[in-house]
């Protein structure tokens, strides 16, 4: 039942917005549309329009309050001084109170005016074609429990545990998710149609990819040339083709400025595009997407947080590094998460919407701990078990 509160809103939006009607309403839907309604339904669909603008009122001066307490907030951070509870908006985003579109109106609407089709993303099959036809690059694919056992092995040589990799992978890839997995494509059926870059086990952004290869490039191209003096024949031939291939991305990359907002244009071009396919390749996969999580752990350990579990690690994967830690923070554990997102990110992910901070973490964990009881959370955590098992016996010749 509604909270008191709530319903003595919802009629004092309705008498303003009754009271705003006059006989000029028509002449505010347009000609095409007017034509088509009686006068009971001009009258409904007005009045769900001004509420509708009323409402985007208040989100607007919501929303622009987030973003001068996140002004403050960087003003704070930058000169060491702790967060208060008034650098937050104490509150969650205003629910929308008004009428909903008439079922009758909204038929008549789709059929005067049918909905658009959406611009397809770029899928898998795009980063292929684009790393194939800028670069001369093809990934080399192998099989999944292999990609699996080199990612486990790369991750505990960098020095993240197994607890927090298979967590971010149960997460983000719902404990089934193949390294060629695209967000919004069913890794088993293949079927879908991709809702963002985001790919592979840690579901790296194509902007994630630019950005580690500026950070890393070097290293990659260095320890690909390394395995190839450690090889021959077609092998040591292979190797050094993808170290000529990552300093040609890599001279791309930095060829736009070295900022978050550049790289994430830069990687909706053809020659962006073509770098996320490096997160498809053998060798260099399993590195960029570990190396990603690193950078998030290393952020923490700067700021004093030497240790983290799996569902903390997604918290700054997923908002951001800083912005994760600023949810941790114990004034902002208790905010709404609507001080930590960009309005359209937060309205995009339904786990963080309606929530504190504190919640939000609470509930990654209990997604973490149902799906790390799918078959591949179960077959990832084998891997790790594998390459551990490994390394004791190493330890021990």
């Amino acid at each position: 039942m509604p909270k008191p509160a709530a319903v003595i809103r919802a009629l004092a939006l309705l008498l303003i917005l009754t009271a705003t009607l006059d006989a000029a309403s028509a002449q505010q839907i347009g000609e095409d549309l007017a034509a088509q309604l009686n006068k009971a339904q001009t009258r409904a669909y007005v009045l769900y329009l001004r509420a509708r603008a009323y409402h985007r009122r208040e989100t607007d001066s919501y929303w622009a309050e987030i973003e001068q307490l996140k002004e403050r907030r960087r003003h704070k951070r930058a000169s060491g001084r702790p967060f208060a509870p008034e650098d937050f908006v104490a509150v969650q985003p205003p629910k929308y109170a008004g009428p909903s579109l008439p079922a009758d109106v909204g038929k008549i609407i789709a059929n005067l005016r049918p909905p658009e089709e959406p611009t397809p993303l770029e899928g898998v099959p795009d980063f292929l074609h684009h790393a194939r036809q800028v670069y001369g690059f093809v990934p080399k694919p192998i099989p999944e429990d292999e990609f699996k056992r080199r990612y486990a092995g790369e991750a505990l040589a960098l020095g993240l545990t197994k607890d927090q990799v298979v967590r971010v992978y149960a997460l983000e890839t719902g404990g089934r998710g193949t390294y060629d997995m695209q967000a919004g494509i069913d890794p088993e059926t293949k079927k879908g149609r991709p809702i963002s870059s985001a790919l592979g086990y840690a579901q790296l952004l194509g902007a994630n990819s630019v950005n580690e290869l500026v950070k890393h490039g070097p290293a990659f191209i260095s320890r690909l040339r390394a395995l190839a003096v450690q090889s021959s024949g077609r092998r040591r031939s292979e190797l050094l083709q993808k170290a000529a291939v990552v300093r040609k991305m890599l001279k791309a990359a930095r060829s736009v400025p070295n900022r978050w907002s550049a790289h994430v244009a830069f990687s909706r071009t053809p020659r962006g595009l073509g770098i996320h396919a490096l997160n498809l390749d053998g060798d260099i996969g399993p590195w960029l997407q570990t190396i990603k999580l690193q950078g998030v752990r290393e952020h923490a350990e700067k700021a004093g947080r030497p240790s983290l579990s799996g569902a903390e690690i997604e918290l700054m994967n997923l908002a951001g590094p800083q912005t994760g830690l600023d949810m941790m923070d114990p004034v902002g554990r208790k905010m709404p998460t609507a001080n930590f997102f960009a309005e359209k990110a937060y309205n995009r992910n339904t786990i963080v919407r309606g929530r504190s901070a504190e919640e939000l973490l609470a509930a990654l964990d209990e997604r973490m701990n149902q799906n790390l009881r799918k078959a591949g959370s179960i077959e990832f955590a084998k891997a790790f078990d594998a390459m551990l098992a490994q390394r004791v016996r190493s330890a021990e010749r």
